[in-house]
């Protein structure tokens, strides 16, 4: 009797339907907006493989159509560079730009951004998924009611474009030039007059003598927005934006509303799309540069070294200054610099002396 007992309840639970809540979650839907930094068609920025854009394809397929964003280039919803108070305010869930943009508001942002004579794609990435630099981004995010993650990256950037040669650090001297994040304060100490403007601003106000020089992003996307058109010297190094990473940043509340699968899709997909847009600047860049130098008379070049040096110089004493000025900007200066020391003394015995092999 016990027995059949047993087997009479069993039966009733699985023919019993799934508990109202749990089926409630599982069909509960997200529509979403995220506004951009960077214009409507800008390549890696908000079109291509890895882009934001892209991104939301992503998560609308993983999630099978549980999160669903519709994505808003800048001046489609809102102005280029007005994401950040959009999504602290709620009028949209997600934005795509660059953390430095935001400097004057948290100065330490800029360092999940880029750092002058920082780290590369490699060294970046290991930092924020595996150095503690998430960590710190979350920290100094929340109180804002902000949440961030990488969603791409550009690798190695050229220096920019200059309408006259840099012979000597003497050149920087009254420069009018478009650079933001902390390489603009190193060259505002060398005596450059720093303008920030968002991509689709810059071929105008180089062409017209507005700015005497510009950096970009490098020969694919350069080369779209026509600043060959404007200067002829291009120069590289790297030495500023060594990489770049792309900023996805949502809204905590609405983050906090979505169930744990939906989290992990949205974070997956990030990561795809960091791996995939570097790999798309990597594919592509080099035939975009060689289409430069042949058929536009540009004039690709490497800094001199002795500028090089001087840059090396005031960058130390500007991150320096910044770290001492703000508490928070110190923690995230200090981390960055421990994570930077331990991963170079490893390049130095894989990526650097592989390099000079090619060499």
């Amino acid at each position: 009797m016990k027995r059949r007992n047993f087997l009479t309840v069993a039966a009733a639970a699985v023919s019993a339907p799934l508990a109202a809540p749990s089926i409630a979650k599982a069909q509960t839907t997200f529509n979403w907006k995220m506004t951009n930094a960077y214009g409507p068609g800008s390549p890696f920025y908000v079109e291509g493989p890895g882009s934001p854009t892209d991104f939301c394809k992503k998560v609308e397929a993983m999630s099978d159509g549980r999160l669903k964003i519709q994505h808003f280039a800048a001046g489609e919803l809102i102005p280029a560079l007005e994401g950040f108070d959009a999504v602290r305010n709620g009028t949209v869930e997600m934005n795509s730009a660059n953390s430095y943009f935001w400097a004057g508001r948290l100065p330490a942002a800029q360092y999940f951004t880029t750092v002058p004579f920082g780290m590369n794609f490699q060294g970046q990435n290991a930092w924020l998924y595996h150095g503690g630099g998430m960590e710190l981004w979350d920290e100094l995010y929340q109180p804002l009611g902000l949440k961030a993650l990488p969603l791409g990256n550009t690798g190695v950037q050229m220096t920019g474009w200059f309408r006259k040669p840099i012979e000597s650090v003497e050149d920087f001297n009254g420069l009018k030039m478009r650079i933001p994040g902390l390489a603009g304060k190193v060259y505002a100490s060398l005596g450059v007059d720093v303008k920030l403007l968002p991509g689709g601003e810059i071929f105008p106000a180089l062409e017209r003598g507005v700015i005497d020089a510009a950096e970009f992003v490098g020969p694919y996307q350069d080369r779209r927005l026509g600043l060959q058109n404007a200067a002829k010297y291009y120069y590289t190094t790297g030495w500023h934006e060594p990489c770049n990473v792309t900023e996805l940043l949502m809204n905590q509340t609405a983050w906090d509303s979505l169930p744990a699968d939906l989290k992990a899709i949205v974070q997956t997909a990030a990561m795809a799309c960091n791996l995939e847009s570097h790999t798309w600047c990597e594919a592509n860049n080099a035939a975009a540069l060689k289409d430069l130098v042949e058929n536009f008379g540009v004039q690709a070049n490497v800094l001199p070294e002795s500028v090089v040096e001087a840059l090396r110089t005031a960058t130390a004493a500007t991150l320096e200054e910044i770290a001492n000025a703000d508490p928070a900007t110190k923690k995230v200066h200090d981390a960055f610099m421990a994570f930077k020391a331990e991963h170079d003394s490893w390049a130095a015995v894989s990526e650097r002396p592989f390099a000079n092999l090619k060499a």
